[in-house]
């Protein structure tokens, strides 16, 4: 028997492939882009630069004046306590608003409804007269002069206690309960979006696991809603930095929009008064969108590229040959 292989016949070696010759895809419109920028921009400074009517010396003299540093302080401090009410109060809405409790989920309905309706400056008008409606504010029973007509007490009084609404209601509160409760109904359904967006599995293992729908939310819901809150949240913080300049119309006097303003009707220069404004604005803005970055990051961190899951994978194996 042959134990010969049949051979294949010799067959030429195949060429090589001829190197690519990669050329780059040109892109006209990036250019014309470009120039036409810089066309505008250039335009732009040179308004700035050259026409007098800016009086960028009578901004630099006064944009800095001490009734400015304390109604930027002002401003700080009245959107960050509108902010902090607006958003622990809308956490209560939102879970009210999901609530299977009809009356629960009704109440936080009109709340939403009326506060998200009302254009803010008309809030802010209305709660800086609310004096009118009530010289003394009293808390306690109520109606309680006509049930002590219905059992013949003439003196009965179930007031427990109470304080002058003109003195109370001052206009920096006022303008505050205006803020933070038409914050309040954004955030509330900004909260709720983001709980809706967490699976409905995640409270069904949580309750599976025995935890109340308190500490479910805190705990499970609420961490994983973040990602989709923190955003938009960060919108409405700087909406809301916008909107201290309606305090004006309350008024409260102290706030920056108002001593800006107060500067330029006096000395007869409102213009250069609005760039400062804006220059105001834009300088407390970039702060505010420097730490949107900050905690957007903070709270995307198990949402990141792939390459950033297998860190967090090396680091969960340990050591390499350990």
């Amino acid at each position: 028997m042959s134990t010969e292989v049949d051979q294949p016949p010799d067959r030429p070696a195949p060429d090589r492939p001829e190197t690519i010759r990669a050329v780059p895809v040109r892109h006209p419109g990036r250019w014309v882009s470009i120039g036409v920028v810089a066309v505008l921009a250039a335009m732009f400074v040179n308004l700035l630069v050259t026409n007098d009517r800016f009086e960028w010396s009578f901004i630099l003299d006064n944009i800095f004046a001490p009734p400015i540093l304390r109604g930027a302080q002002t401003t700080v401090v009245m959107t960050l306590l509108a902010m902090s009410i607006g958003i622990g109060l809308g956490i209560v809405v939102a879970v009210m608003r999901l609530s299977p409790n009809p009356v629960l989920s009704w109440s936080a309905w009109l709340f939403t409804w009326f506060f998200r309706a009302v254009p803010r400056i008309v809030l802010l008008v209305l709660f800086g007269n609310l004096g009118i409606l009530w010289q003394r504010l009293e808390f306690g029973l109520p109606f309680d002069r006509q049930l002590g007509a219905l059992f013949g007490i003439t003196d009965f009084n179930a007031r427990i206690f109470g304080f002058d609404a003109r003195t109370f209601l001052t206009g920096f509160l006022a303008g505050l309960l205006g803020l933070a409760l038409s914050e309040a109904a954004y955030m509330a359904e900004i909260v709720r979006a983001g709980i809706l967006s967490v699976g409905a599995g995640q409270s069904e293992a949580a309750a599976a696991l025995g935890l109340s729908r308190f500490q479910t939310l805190r705990r499970i819901v609420l961490p994983q809603a973040m990602r989709a809150i923190v955003p938009p949240t960060g919108n409405e913080l700087i909406a809301l930095l916008k909107d201290t300049a309606l305090l004006a119309y309350v008024p409260v006097t102290s706030e920056l929009w108002f001593q800006l303003s107060a500067i330029g009707a006096r000395t007869f220069k409102l213009f250069p008064m609005l760039v400062a404004a804006c220059l105001w604005y834009l300088f407390l803005t970039s702060l505010l969108m420097v730490a949107q970055h900050f905690i957007e990051r903070y709270f995307s961190r198990g949402y990141g590229t792939a390459h950033r899951a297998r860190v967090r994978l090396r680091g969960l194996a340990g050591p390499r040959g350990a």
